[in-house]
């Protein structure tokens, strides 16, 4: 779209279906090689990604000519196909429906990346379910609990 000037940062997260820890640090680089594959040749920047055994964050730059559920589809399908067809866990992997997407601003992308790529030690101090509700609340963003991801209590 020539003549066309934007700037739109989304945080993205995802589980892994019934919040198993099915990511392990063996494979891990790889599924996220894979993830920056996928964005990249939908012609969209991945400018951060990481994650834990159970879920996942993304920083995309994303381009205002997709939709951002159609990126999101593309890279949990792609990605359980590939982690599937790599046998790198016994059984069938799959991501949990939905996703939680979150807008920042240029200003807040060096906190963001820090937030992401220090997700290890971020979890050790809280579980996802406070982290994600954190997300929520910090955005304003109304939910209904049972339609959020399935909760592992440890």
């Amino acid at each position: 779209m020539p003549n066309t000037y934007t700037q739109i940062y989304i945080h993205i997260v995802f589980t892994v279906k019934g919040r198993d820890n099915l990511i392990t640090n063996e494979w891990k680089d790889e599924l996220f090689k894979f993830i920056t594959g996928i964005v990249t040749n939908k012609n969209q920047k991945l400018i951060c990604i990481n994650g834990m055994p159970d879920h996942v964050h993304i920083l995309l730059g994303l381009k205002p000519d997709v939709n951002l559920s159609d990126i999101v589809r593309d890279i949990k399908a792609n990605s359980s196909r590939f982690i599937n067809k790599k046998k790198y866990i016994r059984g069938k992997f799959q991501w949990q429906d939905g996703f939680g997407a979150f807008s920042y601003s240029n200003s807040q992308l060096d906190q963001v990346i820090k937030y992401i790529n220090n997700q290890e030690n971020h979890h050790k101090r809280r579980t996802f379910k406070e982290e994600y509700l954190e997300i929520l609340k910090k955005f304003n963003v109304k939910y209904d609990n049972k339609y959020l991801f399935d909760w592992i209590n440890i």
